[in-house]
């Protein structure tokens, strides 16, 4: 069985491609993020990803859309609620190149991360599979989390400190300097 794997990062990526191809699916990486900023982010984590696929000969198909605009159009009414958005961008996105790319299902190393919100996800992966028809793969990666980060930093990956949409970012220091907004 053919997946298509939408990755948000190398770090998260590493142990959802090792599980899947134990698994005996051929797995093909997707990137697709246009929810993360700044384009130096943006960049970091794509380039790690690249490298880290001709690596481990994963085929990787990139959707290079560095969407600052159209993300922030969609999620400024409602900035408290802006996952659900973020999860549509990629995931429906993922369904539709798995379903146009001939591929049995689709899935994504998002659900290898305790900090996302794993259940609204699922539901949204489900609704895409059901638009585009294509299965969606569920697999729960969250416990190889630990494993995951810490072959990253043998792997020396550039890891990030902030899910990568600006908005996090921003909660990210003001977390660190306890200023409430």
């Amino acid at each position: 069985m053919n997946t298509l794997l939408h990755i948000c990062c190398a770090p998260c990526a590493n142990q959802c491609i090792d599980v899947l191809r134990a698994d005996h699916y051929d797995v093909t990486g997707f990137w697709y993020n246009p929810n993360i900023h700044p384009f130096t982010e943006y960049r970091a984590r794509r380039n790690c990803l690249r490298d880290y696929a001709q690596a481990i000969e994963l085929p990787l198909i990139e959707r290079n859309d560095y969407g600052l605009r159209p993300f922030v159009r969609a999620v400024a009414d409602d900035i408290e609620n802006r996952c659900v958005k973020c999860y549509e961008f990629r995931l429906y996105e993922a369904a539709r190149q798995a379903k146009e790319g001939g591929f049995d299902s689709f899935t994504s190393s998002l659900f290898i991360s305790p900090y996302q919100k794993h259940d609204l996800m699922r539901e949204v992966a489900e609704r895409a599979a059901t638009e585009y028809g294509v299965e969606f793969l569920y697999r729960d990666f969250r416990p190889y989390f630990r494993a995951g980060q810490e072959r990253a930093r043998e792997l020396g990956f550039y890891i990030q400190k902030y899910c990568g949409c600006v908005f996090s970012e921003e909660e990210r220091y003001l977390k660190k300097s306890k200023i409430i907004p």
